[in-house]
Order: C-alpha cells, then sequence, then structure tokens
C-alpha cells in the first residue's frame, strides 16, 4: 500500500483529495437538514475515490524518472481537468443550470480567482463551503507547487533572484530536478506547509467567529483570506456583524500574501529580521501608506468644500476603508471594506477603479497565492530604473548593494520586464477576445485584467 501511494502520480494524488474533500460539504448539507444536496456530495465523493483508485493503479511507472515537463504538463492539467471532477457535485447540486456556468465557477475557485457565477441566494451553504473549499485548496496547491515545481525551474519569480546565478555557480536544473522526485518534493513541502496553511486559516476562522460572524460565513472567509481567492457566501464583507473588527482580523492575514519569508522563515527575531528585510513588504508597505494617503487627502479636499470636515469618524472610516481595500487588492483577494463607501459619503467624490487595477497588477510576494505580476518583479524594475537614473547623473559611478543587488538590478529587471510585457500582451489579447464577443472596451479591459490577475472581485 505505501508503495501504491508513493508512486501514485501528481494528478491522481489531487482526484485522491477531491474526493475526500467533498465529504465535508456532505456533512454540513447534512447537519443544516438539507439531505439532497448531502447525498449529492456523498455519492460523488464515494465515485471519484472509486475512480482515484483505478487510476492510480493504471498510472503506477516505478522506476522511471520525471522530466522537467512533466511537472508543469500535470499541473497544467490539475487547472483544466480537476475542474471537471469539481463541478459534478456543484452540478447536481445546484441544478437548472448549464454544466459551463458550474465548470467556469470551479476554475475560477480552483485558480484564486473567485469570480461570482451565481447569485448566493441561489446557492445552498453546503455548495457555498464548497466553493470556499476549492478555493482554498487552490490556495495551498499553490503554495505546494510554487516550492516543489516552480523553484527547481527559476520560475514563478524565483528566477529574480537565482541563488545559482548570484554565487557564480553553475547548477544543472536537470540534475537537481533529478536529484529529488517530484513524489519526494512534493511530499515534502506538502507535509511542511499543509499545517501552516490548515493552522492559520482555522486561527482566522475561530477569531472571526469569536468576533460575531457566523461560524460558517467565518470558515468561508477565512479559507478566502488565505487563498487571496475574495469568495465570500454573502456577497463580500458589506454588512457583516463583526464590522470593522472582522476586517481587522482578515488585514493581518493579508501579510501572508505578500511574502513567503511570512511562513517559510522561522519565528521570533529571526522572522522579524527577515521582514523587516524584506524587499516585497517593504513596497507593500509603500503602497499601503502612500496610497491611501493620496486617496484620504484627495477626499479631504472634497469635503472642504462640502463643509463636511467636522465629521471626524467620517474621515477615520473613509482612511480605514482606503488601507483595507488597497492592501486587499494589492494581494488580488478582491475584499472591499465596508467602510469603501463612506470616503464617497464623506467627500461626494468617486473613487477611481484605476488605482485598483493597478494593484491587482502589481500583485503579491513571490510563492503566495497572489496573482499580478508580483511585488519582487515590481521592486526588480524599479531598482533598475533608479540605478539607470543614477547613471545619467554619475556616468561612471560603481552601484552598491552587493551581488544579489547586481543581480536583481541586471538579470533579475530583464526577466521581470519580459514577464510584465507577456502579461501585458494576454491581457491584449483577452481584451480583442472579449470585444470580439460584443463587450465594450472597458467591461472587456476589467474582465481580462481580473482573470489574468486572478482577481475576480474586480470585475
Amino acid at each position: 500500500m505505501a508503495t501504491y501511494f508513493r508512486n501514485l502520480p501528481f494528478f491522481a494524488i489531487l482526484i485522491f483529495v477531491a474526493g475526500a474533500a467533498m465529504f465535508l460539504p456532505a456533512t454540513v448539507a447534512t447537519l443544516t437538514e438539507d439531505y439532497r444536496t448531502g447525498r449529492v456530495f456523498l455519492y460523488a465523493g464515494l465515485m471519484v475515490l472509486m475512480a482515484a483508485v483505478l487510476l492510480g493503479f493504471a498510472s503506477q511507472t516505478p522506476g522511471r524518472p520525471p522530466s522537467e515537463r512533466s511537472h508543469l504538463a500535470s499541473l497544467f492539467l490539475a487547472y483544466l481537468w480537476l475542474p471537471l471532477v469539481l463541478a459534478m457535485p456543484m452540478d447536481q447540486a445546484v441544478g437548472n443550470t448549464r454544466f459551463i456556468n458550474v465548470y467556469f465557477d470551479m476554475v475560477s475557485a480552483l485558480t484564486t480567482t473567485g469570480a461570482q457565477v451565481f447569485d448566493p441566494e441561489r446557492l445552498a451553504p453546503a455548495v457555498h463551503l464548497w466553493r470556499g473549499l476549492v478555493g482554498w485548496f487552490g490556495g495551498l496547491l499553490i503554495w505546494i507547487t510554487a516550492f516543489a515545481v516552480l523553484a527547481p525551474l527559476n520560475l514563478g519569480g524565483f528566477e529574480v533572484t537565482s541563488e545559482a546565478s548570484i554565487q557564480g555557480k553553475v547548477v544543472s536544473l536537470r540534475g537537481q530536478m533529478r536529484a529529488a522526485a517530484a513524489s519526494v518534493r512534493i511530499r515534502k513541502h506538502a507535509l511542511h506547509l499543509t499545517p501552516i496553511y490548515t493552522g492559520l486559516t482555522l486561527a482566522l476562522g475561530f477569531a472571526l467567529t469569536a468576533s460575531g460572524e457566523e461560524p460558517l460565513v467565518a470558515a468561508i472567509h477565512a479559507m478566502s483570506t488565505m487563498a487571496t481567492s475574495g469568495i465570500s457566501p454573502t456577497g463580500g464583507l458589506e454588512g457583516q456583524p463583526a464590522g470593522i473588527l472582522g476586517e481587522a482580523l482578515i488585514f493581518v492575514f493579508f501579510i501572508f500574501a505578500l511574502s513567503r519569508r511570512t511562513y517559510s522563515s522561522g519565528v521570533g527575531r529571526d522572522l522579524r529580521e527577515h521582514l523587516t528585510k524584506d524587499r516585497e513588504i517593504r513596497i507593500a508597505i509603500f503602497a499601503g501608506v502612500v496610497l491611501p494617503t493620496l486617496l484620504f487627502v484627495r477626499h479631504w479636499f472634497g469635503a472642504l468644500e462640502v463643509n463636511e470636515l467636522a465629521d471626524g469618524q467620517a474621515a477615520l472610516s473613509a482612511l480605514w476603508g482606503s488601507v483595507f481595500t488597497v492592501i486587499s487588492f494589492l494581494t488580488t483577494t478582491g475584499f472591499v471594506s465596508d467602510s469603501w463607501g463612506d470616503a464617497r459619503a464623506w467627500s461626494g467624490l468617486k473613487t477611481p477603479g484605476l488605482l485598483l487595477v493597478g494593484l491587482v497588477l502589481m500583485g503579491g510576494g513571490v510563492a503566495t497565492t497572489a496573482g499580478g505580476v508580483k511585488l519582487l518583479r515590481v521592486y526588480a524594475l524599479y531598482k533598475h530604473g533608479v540605478r539607470e537614473m543614477e547613471k545619467l547623473i554619475y556616468p561612471n559611478s560603481v552601484a552598491g548593494a552587493g551581488r544579489l543587488g547586481r543581480r536583481i538590478r541586471r538579470e533579475g529587471a530583464y526577466i521581470a520586464w519580459v514577464v510584465f510585457m507577456l502579461l501585458v500582451l494576454s491581457i491584449a489579447a483577452v481584451i480583442v477576445a472579449l470585444a470580439a464577443t460584443g463587450l465594450d472596451f472597458e467591461a472587456a479591459t476589467i474582465l481580462a485584467i481580473a482573470s489574468l490577475t486572478t482577481t475576480g472581485p474586480l470585475a
């Protein structure tokens, strides 16, 4: 039996996990006396587990070393075919809808995009839990594959600070990939990261419940925060019983989408030192301070014109709404603060939506659940630009920051620019495709950016 599971391909493992996860909404549906939905998830879970067992026997390939392409191919198949499996029980539970709608919803959840396909009132509590659980599982999948698959290939943002290039060592990636099989690396990182990911989710879920949220809503919001999916059974954070306290708790956990050092480093003093020196955290702090301040000043002048400066509570509420929403969209979660609308009520001015578009394009940290270009690539482009301006003033100057700094400014910035241009070209292609269906330019642009940055609530 141990040999059977040891030789399972990555895709078969994912199907096993998907089948086992279906029993949780089945249990919730039974507890809420929604027996039809409970049977749907129960039978679907049993069927998927049986299919996974047969697939595991059929795909046993002991002794065959995995190639570099096989890892990426398995990941691609996971996002293409796994939503078909995940959509089966939801299609039966929702009813009166086309399967393509449910498949789209599952792709959106698994990729942590969180686009809203169905009205929240239409879905049963167990179905809401299933959507949140799929998004949560998609976030965990990103954590594990980022370290087990993308890092050895110097992809996903790791190429900006590739240690092999910095230290002058010639490391064969193929040899590195063969040194530890994919199953070994995935198992190692899964055993290390899953307890952390689960523990953080449970901590946030219990904290939200203690602050006044309903247990099911708190659990889904906790899973959505850790996965940065933005999935909510109520359509968002507006009007939630927890209020600003609940938003503050969620705000604290946004840090895990800003830098991988928040969960991959040690604790105590070492963690504080890592975070204070982390480039991604510094950019996030800069964005979280400067942009809300500019928004606040803009609304302050608007309030000055309508004689609302005396309303201090509205001013503080507007400031908090700006800070929370800016960081939320920077992590590509997409939660909007309940106080976000207070800024408009205070000043009478609209908040520019283009700001949120720019934030999701920046994205969060490398090897986190956030999408976008990634903060480390933005940092590399920024440092390269600063260095070029310095050379205009002092052509013979020599920059400092050591080999790592030079690596980021040179090769890192070059690769970051290539990735950024690929994203821009992809956005342009999706805009053209959506415009061909009859959408206007603004709607096509928003949908294209929301899909490619995995920020469904932006749409």
